[in-house]
């Protein structure tokens, strides 16, 4: 199920991105530390009252100036609100109601979604009267919050999830008979050029739908054999290079992330003539994190000249590259050519069905015990690491929860033991795998 997509917007320096690192730093549901990953976060995965959300962060909008900088920002917030589906308007209490804000509150009511009116930095009880001249913007009840204290946190984050929208079981069962495959990469690498490739030759019926974002297109089409994909297009990520550069990087990075998180399989796009590029690593990362099956996909193979085993030696300096997602398959095309494009759609269809991948409990604990048996947990000073019993609790990717004696015990390098012993074992290739400790008393 997709994340419902919070924005947080206003004008500049109202308090959003205190307000929102308080709220991923208590809240945030995936942290990890994985070389490439980028840590200059603009969302969070967060969670309240066992709803859960994605927190996205803007720069702050400026609707007058012409600094080409807040442009950017600008064409940032208006891409977030795009995405949303509820927008929390940030404003000021101390500095009171601006014509700024009048401005940001004609452009948020053209957006059509709900929007939580916020007056940030009531920070102590004689500022609540300061709450009455908001009553202006008609956006409703302004909903007092001190981001640096953390006061009226609650009665937000009440607010937030009452706007979710309501799901429709129906629509879920549709939507898991197509497989949603996002392309995603640096500008220029071919993303379009395989939408297009990929669609001339496989299409039997295509509707154009509009996404979620105001210039993508979602195409959704069946090949010969009847399976349903819907390709996701997207803007490229852009390499932050200055200062100039970052709210147009922060821009591009919504799109792509926006992608990633509706997407089944992520197809990441890298250009042969460049190899693996930090951009690519950082993008890596980002699918990496959000769990999604992955095929890496290096584009333009025509223009390079070769010889005998070039294409392993690249194969292996693609994955070196980035070790953190070595169960990634690569394939090498040109989308131009039509090189090797036949292959994208089956091995798409195979990722996710790995990814899908049930294994049942007595095979799943027979694995664990024949790992175990073969190479015990190391001990530390005078404990091991005892895992009593494996069962699966998700798939997308497929989770495994561990019920242990003591979780401080697993080490990092045994978990890595663990996670290599399951892809020998069960074919997992293009999916991530998670691993969940539980500890559990042996007489439980």
């Amino acid at each position: 199920m997709n994340k419902p997509i919070v924005a947080i917007v206003g004008r500049p320096n109202v308090g959003k991105s205190t307000f929102f690192n308080k709220i991923a730093g208590k809240r945030i549901s995936i942290v990890e530390d994985v070389p490439g990953v980028t840590r200059d976060r603009i969302h969070a995965d967060a969670e309240w009252l066992g709803h859960e959300f994605t927190l996205i962060d803007t720069g702050g909008i400026d609707p007058h100036s012409e600094d080409v900088l807040l442009s950017q920002m600008r064409m940032q917030a208006q891409t977030a609100i795009d995405l949303a589906d509820v927008i929390c308007f940030f404003t000021d209490a101390r500095e009171g109601l601006t014509e700024d804000d009048k401005d940001v509150a004609n452009l948020l009511r053209r957006a059509g979604k709900p929007v939580l009116l916020v007056v940030n930095k009531v920070d102590y009880l004689g500022l609540n009267n300061s709450l009455y001249e908001f009553y202006e913007l008609g956006l409703g009840d302004p909903i007092g919050i001190s981001s640096v204290n953390m006061l009226g946190f609650g009665d937000l984050l009440d607010q937030i999830i009452s706007c979710f929208p309501d799901r429709d079981p129906s629509s879920d069962e549709e939507e898991e008979t197509v497989i949603q495959m996002a392309i995603v990469g640096r500008p220029n690498v071919g993303k379009s050029s395989l939408t297009n490739r990929l669609l001339g030759q496989e299409r039997t019926m295509v509707s154009d739908i509009p996404g979620t974002t105001r210039d993508a297109i979602d195409t959704i089409f069946h090949t010969e054999d009847g399976t349903a994909f819907n390709i996701i297009d997207t803007a490229g990520m852009r390499r932050k290079s200055s200062i100039e550069d970052e709210s147009l990087e922060r821009y591009s990075v919504l799109r792509s992330i926006a992608a990633i998180k509706r997407c089944d399989v992520a197809l990441l796009l890298v250009d042969a003539n460049d190899g693996v590029t930090e951009q690519d690593t950082k993008i890596a990362g980002l699918i990496h994190e959000e769990g999604k099956a992955v095929i890496v996909i290096v584009n333009k193979w025509d223009m390079l000249e070769k010889e005998t085993g070039t294409l392993e030696k690249y194969r292996k300096e693609v994955i070196e590259k980035i070790k953190f997602m070595d169960y990634a398959p690569v394939l090498f095309i040109s989308a131009k050519t039509g090189q090797r494009t036949n292959t994208v759609f089956d091995k798409v269809k195979e990722v996710y069905e790995t990814s899908s991948k049930r294994i049942t409990t007595g095979i799943l604990n027979d694995v664990v015990n024949d790992a175990t048996g073969n190479l015990q947990p190391p001990l530390q000073g005078t404990r091991r690491l005892k895992i009593y019993y494996a069962t699966q609790t998700g798939i997308q990717p497929p989770t495994f929860v561990f019920f242990v004696n003591d979780e401080t015990l697993m080490s990092f390098s045994y978990e890595r033991y663990l996670e290599n012993f399951f892809r020998k074992t069960f074919p997992l290739e293009g999916t991530p795998i998670r691993f969940i400790l539980r500890e559990r008393k042996k007489e439980d």
